[in-house]
C-alpha cells in the first residue's frame, strides 16, 4: 500500500530537521578549520581534497541520478564552507593588500582628456558632459591610441564608449581593458538621438546622399527607408560625416549625426527624432592609469578566467550572492590564443571599501585565474 502524502511529507521534514541540524554542525566544524589554516598559514582551497572527497561521497550513492545530485550538493556544500572561511580571514586582517586609493572627488579641473574621432562625436558630448569646460582636450584616430596616451602620460583621462543600449557592447574596448593596466574611474550615459543635418539653406528635397557611421545607418533605417531615392555611404564616425557635409556644401549631401556635432560643424538640422528606438543610448566610461577610486563609487568592473570544469562560473558567481552583491552585467570574451577559452567580466554595485566587496574578492582571488579589478566608479 502508498503510504499517505502528509506521512511522507512528515518523514520528508523530519529528514530536513536532521539534515539542517548536520549543516549546521558541519559549518562550526569548518569554521575550526578555518582558524587552524590561518595559525598555520594554509589556503582555503584544496582542490585535491575537494575532489577526493566528491568521489568519494558519489561511491555511496546507488544510481546514476543520486551520484550526481550528491556531487552537486556536497560542491555546493563545500563552496559554503570556503567562503564562511574567506569571511573568517578578512576578520583576522588577513587579505590581500588593495592596489586602490581612495580619493574624495575626481580632478575635472585644469586635466588633459583624450577621445577617439573628432569634435562633435558622441565622445566628445560625454567628455563635456562629465568634465565640464575647464580641461584641455585633443583626439586621436583609434581607442588603442587613446589608451595610449594616457600610458604615456600624455592625458590624464580617456573616453571610451563601452556599451550601446541597441547595439551592445564594444568589443574592441573590452580587450583593451585586459591589454593595458588602467582603471575605470567613472561613466557617462549619452542618450543617441541622431539628426539628419544638411548645410544651411538645404532642404530635405535636395538630398540625394547621407553619410554617417554604419550603426547610426543601422539606427535610423526605418527612416532611410521612407526616402528610397537616398544612397547611404559608410562612414568612420558620425561627427566625421557631419564634418564632410559642411566642408564640402553640397547640398544634395547630408549626414546622420549628433545634435552637438550639426552645431559644432554650423549645419542646420533637417530632420529630428530620425531614430528607431527613443530610449537608445551609449555608455562611456572614463579611463586613467592612476588606480583611485571615489569613496562614493558604488560599481564595481572585474574581470577573470576559468578552468573548463563543471560548476566554474557558478561557483564564481555564488561569491557575489553570499555576499549579498548585486550583479549588474556579465560578459564574456575570447582569450587570445587559448581556442575556446573566455574571460569573463562582470560589474556589480558595491565599494572596494565595504567589508562584502572585500570577501568576495578574497574569495575569487583562490579561486579564478587571473583576476583583474578594472575600476570602482
Amino acid at each position: 500500500m502508498i503510504p499517505d502524502l502528509q506521512d511522507l511529507r512528515k518523514e520528508i521534514d523530519a529528514i530536513d530537521n536532521q539534515m539542517t541540524s548536520l549543516f549546521e554542525k558541519r559549518m562550526e566544524i569548518a569554521e575550526q578549520v578555518a582558524r587552524f589554516k590561518i595559525e598555520n598559514e594554509k589556503p582555503v582551497f584544496d582542490h585535491t581534497r575537494e575532489l577526493e572527497k566528491l568521489k568519494s561521497v558519489s561511491q555511496k550513492t546507488h544510481s546514476n541520478f543520486n551520484r550526481c545530485g550528491i556531487q552537486e550538493l556536497y560542491q555546493q556544500i563545500m563552496s559554503i564552507s570556503r567562503k564562511r572561511q574567506y569571511q573568517l580571514l578578512q576578520e583576522h586582517g588577513i587579505s590581500q593588500k588593495s592596489l586602490f586609493t581612495p580619493v574624495d572627488n575626481l580632478e575635472k579641473e585644469n586635466v588633459t582628456v583624450v577621445f577617439q574621432g573628432v569634435e562633435g562625436a558622441y565622445s566628445h558630448a560625454a567628455m563635456c558632459r562629465f568634465f565640464g569646460n575647464s580641461i584641455q582636450s585633443y583626439h586621436v584616430d583609434t581607442w588603442k591610441d587613446a589608451m595610449e596616451e594616457i600610458k604615456h602620460g600624455r592625458a590624464r583621462y580617456a573616453v571610451l564608449p563601452i556599451e550601446n543600449s541597441t547595439a551592445g557592447i564594444v568589443q574592441d574596448n573590452y580587450d583593451l581593458l585586459t591589454a593595458y593596466d588602467h582603471v575605470i574611474v567613472g561613466e557617462q550615459i549619452i542618450p543617441c538621438q541622431h539628426v539628419l543635418a544638411g548645410i544651411p539653406g538645404s532642404t530635405l528635397s535636395d538630398i540625394q546622399h547621407v553619410y554617417s557611421h554604419p550603426q547610426a545607418l543601422m539606427q535610423c533605417r526605418e527612416f532611410l527607408d521612407s526616402n528610397e531615392n537616398w544612397c547611404t555611404h559608410d562612414f568612420s564616425n558620425t561627427a566625421a560625416a557631419a564634418k564632410k557635409v559642411a566642408l564640402e556644401k553640397d547640398k544634395t549631401q547630408a549626414a546622420i549625426a549628433s545634435p552637438y556635432a550639426a552645431e559644432y560643424f554650423g549645419l542646420s538640422v533637417l530632420k529630428e527624432g530620425i531614430f528607431s528606438n527613443p530610449e537608445n543610448s551609449t555608455r562611456f566610461i572614463i579611463v586613467t592609469k592612476d588606480k583611485i577610486y571615489q569613496k562614493a563609487a558604488h560599481k564595481i568592473s572585474v574581470s577573470y578566467e576559468l578552468p573548463h570544469e563543471s560548476g566554474s562560473l557558478y561557483n564564481s558567481l555564488s561569491h557575489f550572492i553570499y555576499n549579498g552583491l548585486n550583479m549588474t552585467k556579465i560578459e564574456s570574451r575570447p582569450i587570445a590564443n587559448r581556442n575556446w577559452e573566455y574571460r569573463f567580466f562582470v560589474d556589480f554595485e558595491g565599494n572596494l571599501s565595504d567589508s562584502a566587496v572585500k570577501n568576495a574578492l578574497c574569495g575569487l582571488s583562490f579561486e579564478v585565474q587571473n583576476l583583474r579589478i578594472h575600476g570602482n566608479y
